[in-house]
This record gives C-alpha cells, sequence and structure tokens, in this order.
C-alpha cells in the first residue's frame, strides 16, 4: 500500500480515533469528541471505526517528526570533543559542606534541648529547694547589715559618753560677712 502525505487534521482525527479511544475513559472521550465536533452531538461512547496498522502509525509519526524543527546541540571546541560523551548520564554534583555540617548539627542541637527539658524537669523539686536557700541567705545577709549596723551604732555612742580625755577634739567654725562685699569675720572653737 503506497503511503500518500497525510494533513495535520487527517492525523489528528487518525490519531484521536484509534490509541486515545482506548486510553481514556467514557466522560472524558465525550467531552473530547464535543470540543473536536461542535456541529453535531456527540456518541455516549467512543466509536472507533478504522484501526490502522503498525506501518500506517510509523508513517504518522514519520511526517510528525518531519514537521518538527530541528535543535542542535551548542556547538562543541575542537580539543574538548574528544572528551566529553553525549551519551553519558549527568555528574552527581557533590553536597556543599554547608548543607552537611547543618544535617549534622540540627538533631544534635535538638537532642541538646530534649535532654535539657528532661533535665530540668527532673531536677525542678531541688531546684525549687535551692530558690529556698537563696531566699534565705538574702534574709540573712540583710540581718546581718541591721546588726551591724546597730552594733556600730552602739561603739559610737560608747566614744561619745566617754570621759573627755577619751573624747575626740570637736571644732567648730562660724564665718560671718555683712553686705556682698563686706569683711568676713570667723570664730573657732574646741571642745
Amino acid at each position: 500500500m503506497p503511503l500518500t502525505p497525510m494533513t495535520s487534521a487527517e492525523i489528528s482525527e487518525l490519531l484521536d480515533h484509534t490509541d486515545i479511544c482506548r486510553l481514556l475513559d467514557k466522560d472524558t472521550t465525550r467531552l473530547l469528541d464535543a470540543s473536536n465536533t461542535a456541529t453535531h452531538a456527540a456518541p455516549s461512547t467512543p466509536v472507533c471505526q478504522h484501526q490502522p496498522g503498525p506501518a500506517e502509525i510509523e508513517a504518522i509519526w514519520h511526517h510528525i517528526r518531519a514537521q518538527q524543527p530541528v535543535v542542535l546541540p551548542p556547538a562543541v571546541p575542537q580539543q574538548a570533543q574528544g572528551s566529553v560523551r553525549l551519551d553519558a548520564p549527568p555528574v552527581a554534583q557533590p553536597i556543599p559542606t554547608w548543607a552537611k555540617s547543618t544535617a549534622l548539627l540540627a538533631p544534635t542541637v535538638g537532642g541538646g534541648i530534649a535532654l535539657a527539658a528532661v533535665g530540668l524537669s527532673a531536677a525542678a523539686p531541688g531546684l525549687v529547694a535551692v530558690s529556698h536557700l537563696l531566699w534565705s541567705a538574702v534574709a540573712a545577709i540583710a540581718a546581718g547589715g541591721v546588726f551591724a549596723a546597730v552594733l556600730i551604732g552602739r561603739v559610737r555612742a560608747r566614744i561619745t559618753a566617754s570621759p573627755r580625755e577619751m573624747q575626740r577634739p570637736h571644732i567648730t567654725q562660724h564665718i560671718t560677712s555683712t553686705g556682698l562685699f563686706g569683711r568676713a569675720n570667723g570664730t573657732i572653737n574646741h571642745r
């Protein structure tokens, strides 16, 4: 059977009613038929009238490939052509060091936080006792400060109440002046 050139509409019609009809379910086929033929009502079941042979399908694909533009790979310099294999699979890129470090550090930090939480929950009664101990220490320091102030006051009172020869000299000075630029007069008293 000689092959004749086919139009794109004939190829689309042939492809729509062969392999695609077998793959699609009834609802999708009904919608596809309704969109392809808007002038008459769509049948409820797909109709595959003509079953093309393998030679016809190959001719259709040959025609489709002939219609597509040819894309050439970029030119490779002459010296690098021998070393580059076009059929070789792409080489996997190594994982960056920062990504490895982060991936290894994340579970470590998370585990440390979890262990700290477990430790705090286990130590909670002890932490309460330490808190009470610290407040007791603050109260003792405050009471010690008050006691020291009272003791120093009593010692000073004894010093002032002792005889005159044991007492320190008390010096007072009085200075008076008349007017803004007047002469100043003063007295010094020793007790």
